[in-house]
């Protein structure tokens, strides 16, 4: 059953003061059916997760662009800011319609006391590409999920498994496009659980490291949305255990620290390592730390770090696309550039990398002796 003919509620006066009160710009569709399938792509055949414009994204949201001049056929080069405006200029009518509906159905239903209440939000990770390291209660979510706000670094092998009829909205974010604001994804979560849907937040990994589900859970909850958190396997976790690195291990790692390359306002130097980051005895786990690994890795080599740490970059880790660097810290910048890895990578720093069976000096003596250091 779809959406619209189960959900009873709607009181979604933010949605209608912020989002939906915009008008949207003048826009030539027949110049617009191009810009949509313009967008940089070339990694949309091969890359396993949703990328901001390419034409499987699009397709899978169709629901938004209703008007059949939209072919998704053409080229025409257009600048990120002006993709988004464009965007969101689309899914407003359909969103704004989607909730008239939902607003009759609740006027309908409106003797039914139970059905007047919000609906629930569900923050769930989906990990690190993998399908099959989904957890089975975030499957059973997946599955019978009737609307569903998905970010970039969910796979496409998971967004496979959503109902045919069920509503998907892309809300991704990747450097220099953010197809909503933070601010924007909260109002959308919110006026559509007002409606009495139970919405279901996709984000790669976990929704609590480094997913600003923190942030979402909170706005939620003080608006009186009942939120559920489900976990999902992180990408350090899932991807060490691809790569067969223990993230601790007795002798050589005795803690293990997870860190964001990118700072709240986009900054280039945004980790402000202190001197107990580099500690040799600990292992560093980098999110999104591709464009700042140079900073990153001279100020660890500064603060003691030994500059021939073993370290590792995964590029979408645990999927077929998977592509491994391994190096020294003092190589590892070169060695990145030299195999043109892309985000996302995930960074991972210290003596346990040595451990793993891929690494390139690895053996059984040189396992040994990095235990007894």
């Amino acid at each position: 059953m779809v959406l619209v003919n189960r959900l009873p509620s709607l009181s979604a006066s933010h949605f209608h003061s912020s989002l939906l009160s915009r008008k949207p710009h003048s826009i030539n569709l027949q110049n617009l059916s191009c810009s949509l399938s313009n967008k940089p792509h070339s990694s949309s055949s091969s890359s396993p997760f949703t990328e901001k414009h390419s034409l499987e994204r699009y397709q899978r949201d169709s629901w938004l662009y209703k008007d059949p001049s939209l072919n998704f056929s053409c080229s025409l080069p257009i600048d990120s800011n002006s993709t988004r405006e464009i965007d969101i200029a689309l899914q407003l009518p359909e969103l704004k319609k989607l909730l008239q509906v939902l607003k009759e159905k609740r006027e309908i239903e409106g003797s039914n006391e139970r059905n007047r209440g919000p609906g629930n939000v569900f923050l769930v990770g989906t990990g690190p590409g993998d399908p099959e390291l989904l957890t089975l209660k975030a499957l059973r979510v997946i599955e019978s999920a009737d609307l569903l706000l998905y970010d970039r670094l969910v796979s496409n092998d998971v967004l496979n498994l959503v109902r045919p009829d069920a509503r998907l909205l892309y809300v991704g974010k990747t450097a220099g496009y953010h197809s909503r604001t933070q601010e924007e994804i909260h109002e959308l979560l919110l006026s559509f659980a007002e409606a009495g849907a139970t919405v279901v937040r996709l984000k790669g990994g976990d929704p609590l490291v480094f997913g600003r589900g923190g942030e979402e859970m909170d706005f939620l909850q003080q608006q009186g949305i009942q939120v559920k958190v489900i976990p999902g396997i992180t990408a350090a976790s899932g991807i060490a255990a691809e790569l067969g690195i223990p993230l601790t291990h007795r002798g050589v790692a005795n803690s293990v620290r997870f860190l964001t390359g990118h700072s709240r306002k986009g900054g280039t130097d945004p980790l402000y390592v202190a001197e107990n980051a580099a500690d040799p005895d600990s292992t560093l786990v980098i999110y999104m730390g591709l464009s700042t690994l140079p900073s990153l890795a001279q100020k660890l080599m500064h603060h003691g770090l030994p500059s021939d740490t073993p370290a590792a970059a995964i590029e979408r880790g645990t999927t077929p696309q998977q592509h491994v660097v391994f190096a020294e810290l003092k190589d590892l910048i070169d060695e990145v550039t030299s195999a043109n890895l892309v985000s996302p990578t995930l960074i991972i720093i210290g003596k346990v990398v040595a451990l793993s069976p891929f690494w390139p000096h690895y053996s059984k003596e040189a396992a040994i002796l990095v235990e007894t250091q």
